[in-house]
């Protein structure tokens, strides 16, 4: 028997498989993610700042009040910062930019145009995010208060874009885009936008992991220097980092010590010691920054007995001054706590490690009186805790609905009393 090509037909081509195919519906899915990413911020800016515009005309602004009407109905006024005084609440559209200047953004201003000075309390404020604005600023031509907000709103944007490509790695392309839904509707998610350290944080912090999950050390290294240099709880990045480094090892079945990872993980101790000998070469006070935090009235606890207390507070101002503000404290840690514990083992440990890491030092160390305060801050860079919100509500429309719609709803409120002054940061 002749074969086809031996009896002269033309031998019929078959077409290889289009390898480009998968590959390009790859690129597709991850432009619509960076879309989806954009889509979101945006919508943050706009609504948010256009609730903030609103919420400024709802209440009588605690700025406005003179300080004997204050002590008498125990409202807060605005913070007192050397050399960076609260601008006076007026009418008018620039409220749309300035109602984020308020609490620790006027440190971070003082901090980025004037410095740190010894003793005033500055030195509780870590200097990367400050060193930015300043460098913004410059380029804008002295404008701080807009390079404090286009730093953070960048460092927002990349953060939610770097939130989407690590949870897309780790989970899936539809818990990356409820991931980042849930960090923009967040109860606190308004700090990401105002002139704080949030948002470089997150930023910092995912791009850490996300090079330390790749075995790129030396980016895990510098990027977890860069958030210890940001907040001082960045240190504990060392533990995830650390934790990572073995783990990878193990898996890959080699004997001896992970050197690269562990020596990556040194990175976010060596950003807090630069700082530190900053401060030993300015003051001959190298623990200056924690010394400083004695002027925001906090003592030394144990977490155990900070979560009781902000419960028993809660329940026990219920209906009077200040239960409102414990009560709200409450409302976000405990479903935060919640995720932390559902998310545990759901996860590979050093997410794990991050999020239990980040969250004790912030209950070790209460304000008096108010033991849960600022702890809805703190919790904004946690990001697993997004994972385990949309883990929880995957296949679950109605957890999702629920979710959505309590997280919005406390964010308004939360907004409307940062923007008036009242006891939210």
């Amino acid at each position: 028997m002749r074969t086809r090509a031996e009896s002269g037909a033309t031998p019929v081509e078959t077409e290889p498989p289009d390898s480009s195919e998968p590959r390009s519906e790859e690129s597709r899915s991850f432009r619509q993610g960076m879309l989806y990413c954009l889509a979101v911020f945006i919508s943050m800016r706009v609504i948010l700042s256009l609730l903030a515009l609103v919420s400024i005309a709802l209440l009588t602004n605690a700025g406005l009040l003179s300080e004997g009407v204050r002590n008498a109905a125990g409202i807060p006024g605005p913070v007192s910062v050397p050399g960076w005084p609260a601008h006076v609440v007026t009418p008018g559209w620039h409220n749309f930019w300035t109602a984020w200047e308020r609490e620790d953004a006027l440190w971070f201003l003082r901090i980025a145009t004037g410095g740190y000075a010894n003793g005033d309390g500055s030195a509780a404020f870590f200097p990367l995010y400050p060193l930015l604005v300043r460098v913004f600023s410059f380029a804008m031509g002295g404008h701080p208060l807009a390079a404090g907000i286009l730093v953070s709103n960048l460092a927002l944007l990349g953060s939610l874009c770097m939130l989407y490509v690590l949870t897309r790695s780790e989970l899936s392309e539809p818990t990356a885009r409820r991931a980042v839904l849930y960090a923009a509707v967040f109860p606190t998610s308004f700090f990401f936008l105002a002139p704080y350290s949030e948002s470089t944080y997150l930023l910092l912090v995912l791009v850490c992991l996300w090079a330390a999950r790749r075995q790129r050390w030396g980016a895990a290294a510098a990027a977890g220097a860069g958030a210890a240099l940001t907040r001082n709880v960045g240190i504990v990045l060392a533990l995830p980092i650390a934790v990572e480094a073995i783990q990878r090892w193990m898996e890959s079945g080699r004997k001896g010590v992970p050197v690269p990872g562990l020596l990556a993980s040194l990175g976010p101790p060596a950003g807090t010691a630069l700082y530190l000998f900053y401060w030993q070469q300015k003051s001959g006070d190298w623990l200056a920054p924690v010394h400083q935090q004695a002027g925001w009235d906090r003592h030394l606890t144990s977490p155990f007995s900070a979560l009781w207390q902000g419960i028993l507070d809660a329940f026990h101002f219920t209906g009077v001054y200040p239960g409102g503000y414990h009560q709200l404290d409450l409302l976000v840690v405990a479903p935060a706590l919640a995720l932390a514990v559902y998310g545990a083992f759901r996860f590979r440990p050093a997410f794990s490690v991050f999020v239990w890491a980040s969250l004790i030092p912030p209950l070790l160390l209460v304000f008096s009186g108010r033991p849960l305060m600022s702890i809805p801050r703190f919790l904004l860079p946690l990001f697993p805790l997004y994972w385990a919100a949309a883990v929880w509500t995957r296949n679950h429309p109605l957890r999702h609905e629920v979710y959505l719609v309590t997280s919005s709803l406390l964010l308004g409120v939360m907004l409307l009393l940062f923007v008036n002054w009242y006891y939210v940061f």
